[in-house]
């Protein structure tokens, strides 16, 4: 069904627009297409565009302009027609439905990409890098999908694999033909060989966090007492007026939630009711629930009072931030100082001074979260692991490998160290899946929308 069938699908949103694009792919693709559209495509070569009219039924429809490109040079590797019409959502679905009735059937979620997969035109490793591309939510996020279609992990396994074919060829080779005049395996070597090797698929397995945290965004809470200007923080960083903002303490009862881009980062963030000791049913609440939050963020944002000094609610807030991924604000810079940044470094390394009611010091949160996150020194040009599926599978290389050179280390025969070698080597091929389940490649392109 998948390489034999011609599909259909709209390939932009299914909302109103300037145009929608119909996107057909298939051996038949040509035919059907005429079937609609009312000028003859099959005598076009590839990469041309025809302008006509689409008709269902002997009734026009709309006027718009179909796209032919040739086997194999599309992005399916078929023959395919991209139908341009009118941005209507009726109009598209009208159009969709002739295509159907014409022969088509409807694409698959991911199906146009999946074809890309299994006639070579991607690798596994890059037909996931659409997905990430599609998903992105800002520019790192969009640089490491782009190097990730350009092929850049792909060329890093490619070269793990390689390493791995050339020590498991010597090594049958030494054991299939020990009469033969073979080049000794020297220990010292294959040590060298396997320990670069562990190091770099070590390397990339610690690049798999910094890489999620720019593709899914940072979870973040801004926590502390009552009228310390975590809502004043929330509306700066969002940009509007997100959370409620008064003199009378506790006016925050629930989880106040917004996307925010700061620098290179993607937060997820919370603004949280004021911690703090109360009889109010609903503020205790509130209270209850910025506590879980705090267990649930990767980041915290604790805001002080800068203009008053610190209390035994804002000390105790300060000890729960040791071990975590925090920075703690001291706000209302623009007061006269009763705390310096100095008193609460013993309890976390990042402390900014701002304003938020004044929008200063905005700059030195961003580069607190870049540090701390990592996200200043992330190069999204590198070869990253984009998803789980593909940071298990170089977990279990990077064992394997680990397990061979603990073998050689310890004095095993070299049988011992081909045999993980070949689990390391069987672990890359489902990673770049060259070798992967029909159940895998299913829930790779499940993930897809329709018309991708």
């Amino acid at each position: 069904m998948w390489t034999t069938d011609t599909i259909a699908a709209l390939a932009t949103p299914a909302a109103a627009g300037g145009i929608a694009v119909i996107r057909i792919s298939g051996a038949d693709a040509l035919p059907i297409a005429e079937r609609v559209f009312s000028k003859p495509l099959s005598n076009q070569q590839g990469y041309t565009a025809v302008y006509g009219r689409m008709a269902a039924q002997g009734k026009t429809l709309d006027d718009g302009v179909a796209l032919v490109f040739r086997a194999p040079h599309s992005y399916t590797g078929e023959d395919t027609v991209e139908l341009s019409c009118h941005g209507g959502v009726y109009l598209a679905n009208r159009i969709l439905r002739a295509l159907y009735a014409a022969g088509a059937r409807p694409a698959a979620a991911g199906e146009f990409t999946r074809r890309a997969y299994q006639n070579g035109k991607l690798t596994l490793t890059q037909a996931e890098a659409v997905a990430q591309l599609i998903a992105a939510d800002g520019e790192q996020a969009v640089l490491a999908a782009r190097a990730g279609l350009d092929g850049a992990l792909a060329r890093r396994l490619d070269n793990e694999k390689e390493t791995l074919l050339q020590i498991l060829a010597r090594l049958s080779a030494w054991a299939d033909y020990p009469d033969e005049d073979l080049e000794p395996v020297e220990w010292e070597t294959l040590c060298a060989e396997l320990s670069a090797l562990a190091e770099s698929l070590g390397a990339l397995l610690r690049g798999y966090d910094s890489g999620r945290l720019v593709r899914e965004g940072i979870a973040a809470a801004i926590v502390g007492k009552p009228n310390v200007g975590k809502s004043t923080l929330m509306n700066l960083l969002a940009g509007c007026d997100k959370s409620i903002v008064t003199a009378q303490p506790g006016t925050t009862r629930d989880v106040v939630e917004e996307t925010v881009r700061l620098g290179k980062a993607v937060l997820h963030l919370s603004d949280t009711a004021g911690l703090r000791e109360t009889a109010d049913p609903v503020e205790r609440e509130g209270v209850s629930r910025a506590r879980r939050r705090m267990e649930e963020a990767t980041l915290l944002i604790a805001v002080f009072d800068r203009s008053e000094p610190l209390t035994a609610e804002d000390i105790s807030l300060l000890e729960s931030l040791r071990g975590r991924a925090a920075i703690a604000v001291l706000n209302k810079g623009d007061l006269p100082a009763a705390v310096e940044e100095g008193q609460l470094r013993p309890y976390t390394g990042y402390t900014v001074t701002l304003s938020a009611k004044e929008g200063e010091g905005l700059s030195a949160l961003i580069e607190a979260v870049e540090e701390l996150s990592k996200l200043n020194r992330f190069d999204p040009s590198a070869a990253l692991l984009s998803n789980a599926r593909q940071y298990h599978a170089a977990c279990r290389a990077a064992e394997a490998v680990g397990e061979g050179l603990s073998a050689l280390r310890s004095g095993f025969t070299l049988d011992a160290v081909t045999v993980s070698l070949t689990d390391a080597l069987a672990a890359l091929l489902e990673l770049s899946g060259e070798s992967v389940t029909e159940a895998v490649v299913d829930e790779v392109f499940s993930r897809f929308c329709v018309g991708k």
